[in-house]
């Protein structure tokens, strides 16, 4: 077993010799390592999340640097889950790597984008680490509909970058809502009341919850309420791209 895994690695890196793995995004830069990565052209186009930035839900603030702050809507209304880690904003070449991924079956962009979020969490959370990885759930029609769930493709990238176990049947979605696009954040809250469900407890665990985009938080915080009442000891969160909403 130990002598084919060598040769596999042996032909392996001489087929990269010979053909070069190429960016799974544009398919023109090449890439270190083929499949979980991004090309130098295209992660300098994306938009990465830099300080200020809210401290709670990651929203972009316009101002200095290292003047991280909360924003007002965690102030006056403060999130169920302990964090936000964003790896970008939700504009240019990353937002449309997330469309690309989530919505044209190109679910091979997400060991990358998994990758990127990957180590903005283990850079972020190397000191608290996680018990469970848990993705966003979709409705079983959806799944049906869209053939896999972006989030959980997501989670198991992370999942083997961090060593954390992914659990994609223990959060549930419990009934199909309507598309929260166009939704302010009070519609969406309302959308998204008793939508998920957990299939057992939790108690003292704490869950990394994964999904792509966060716009208004609406879904994140529901799915952490339930979380939290189901005996999690906390909940962090971690999206690929953060909605910069007062841009």
């Amino acid at each position: 077993m130990k002598l084919f895994r060598a040769l596999k690695k042996e032909l392996s890196g001489l087929v990269d010799f010979i053909f070069p793995p190429v960016c799974p995004l544009c398919g023109k830069g090449s890439v270190d390592v083929a499949g979980v990565s991004f090309c130098r052209n295209c992660l300098a186009d994306f938009s990465p999340l830099v300080s200020p930035f809210c401290t709670l839900c990651a929203l972009p603030f316009v101002g200095p640097q290292e003047s991280d702050h909360y924003c007002g809507a965690c102030i006056t209304n403060p999130p169920p889950f302990s964090s936000v880690t964003s790896f970008g904003i939700y504009e240019g070449l990353l937002k449309e790597a997330v469309q690309t991924f989530k919505y044209r079956d190109k679910f091979h962009l997400g060991r990358p984008l998994g990758r990127l979020v990957a180590e903005k969490v283990a850079e972020r959370h190397r000191f608290c680490p996680f018990d469970l990885i848990l993705p966003v759930p979709l409705h079983r029609r959806r799944l049906q509909e869209r053939t896999y769930n972006q989030a959980l493709l997501l989670a198991e990238t992370i999942g083997r970058h961090l060593a954390v176990p992914v659990n994609s049947a223990l959060l549930r979605r419990l009934r199909p809502t309507p598309p929260q696009q166009g939704l302010s954040e009070r519609e969406r809250l309302r959308n998204l009341k008793g939508v998920f469900g957990l299939a057992e407890k939790i108690e003292g665990l704490r869950v990394l919850l994964v999904d792509d985009v966060m716009t208004t938080g609406a879904t994140a915080r529901e799915c952490s309420q339930v979380l939290l009442r189901g005996g999690a000891s906390g909940v962090e969160v971690a999206v690929v791209a953060r909605a910069a909403r007062h841009f």
